[in-house]
């Protein structure tokens, strides 16, 4: 592959010359040899930023849209982005399109409602510095930007593995999972840099979401006997709400947090609802 990149030229003041000129240095930033996939759908009141916020530090955002009915495709193309459109595959397959489709072997990871923050910006550019990092993979903080309040810096955080070098990791063909693991020899790197998540415009908009996961993760995962599905759903909605508001600490977020809480207790608990509905020959159609 060609490694000879474009570079952009900054000119920015460092010091007063004594006769009064200004003195100005040149710093050359290379793109890096990392391709950005997104993928979308109706995401027209985000997506400019996030391919901004992507070409921070990638060569090529690649957007795989999957049926778009507001402007996602004309505003992606207009940011510099290059659309693939293909119809729904599922949570994995979906992303190995977006993998298949990049020019470059590093690949960045990110989801229509995540930002690249400029400290993540930063400290992606100094793994590049010297070449290609030693590692093949990297995980991140993803951090919760909420509709209502501060920044969730402090509760619900999620590492997940978003960059890697594609010739040694790919993502799961599968309809449910999307993200990959890695062999007990290998070890993700971790950067400090967080991706701010917007992950739901309105509680409303959470609700709508967990419940199309539900109806993924109940039809792909491994069916569990009548019994236990009966027990999870008369007893574990409590400990799902436990988990999401004392062991993520949503206890922190106040009336917000218990809320956003709720939710995704219940959308945990609609897995195993599901599941006993396709125990019992129904199946859920919310993909």
């Amino acid at each position: 592959m060609d490694t000879t990149y474009p570079c952009r030229v900054i000119r920015r003041i460092t010091s007063n010359h004594p006769a009064g000129f200004l003195v100005y240095s040149i710093m050359t930033v290379l793109p890096l040899p990392i391709s950005c996939y997104i993928r979308t759908k109706n995401e027209a009141d985000r997506i400019r930023e996030t391919i901004r916020a992507a070409l921070r530090v990638c060569q090529e955002v690649v957007v795989v849209d999957s049926g778009s009915t507001d402007d996602t495709v004309a505003i992606a193309e207009n940011e510099g982005a290059r659309v693939v459109e293909q119809l729904w595959l599922g949570n994995g397959r979906q992303k190995r399109v977006g993998e298949d489709a990049c020019t470059n072997h590093w690949l960045l990871d990110i989801d229509a409602d995540e930002i690249v923050t400029e400290a993540l910006a930063e400290e992606i550019r100094e793994l590049f510095q010297q070449g290609e990092p030693e590692l093949s993979a990297y995980q991140f903080r993803i951090v919760t930007e909420p509709p209502l309040g501060k920044t969730w810096t402090n509760c619900c955080i999620a590492r997940r593995i978003k960059l890697y070098d594609r010739r040694r990791h790919r993502i799961p063909d599968h309809m449910a999972w999307d993200q990959f693991q890695l062999d007990r020899s290998e070890r993700a790197g971790r950067l400090q840099g967080a991706l701010l998540h917007y992950s739901f415009r309105h509680i409303g908009d959470m609700m709508q979401k967990m419940n199309r996961v539900s109806s993924v993760r109940a039809s792909e995962k491994k069916l569990k006997s009548g019994p236990v599905l009966a027990l999870r759903v008369f007893c574990f909605l409590p400990v799902y709400f436990f988990r999401n508001y004392i062991k993520r600490a949503l206890w922190r977020r106040g009336v917000y947090g218990f809320a956003s809480a709720m939710v995704l207790a219940i959308g945990r608990w609609l897995t195993d609802v599901k599941m006993f509905e396709i125990r019992s020959g129904l199946k859920a159609d919310d993909k």
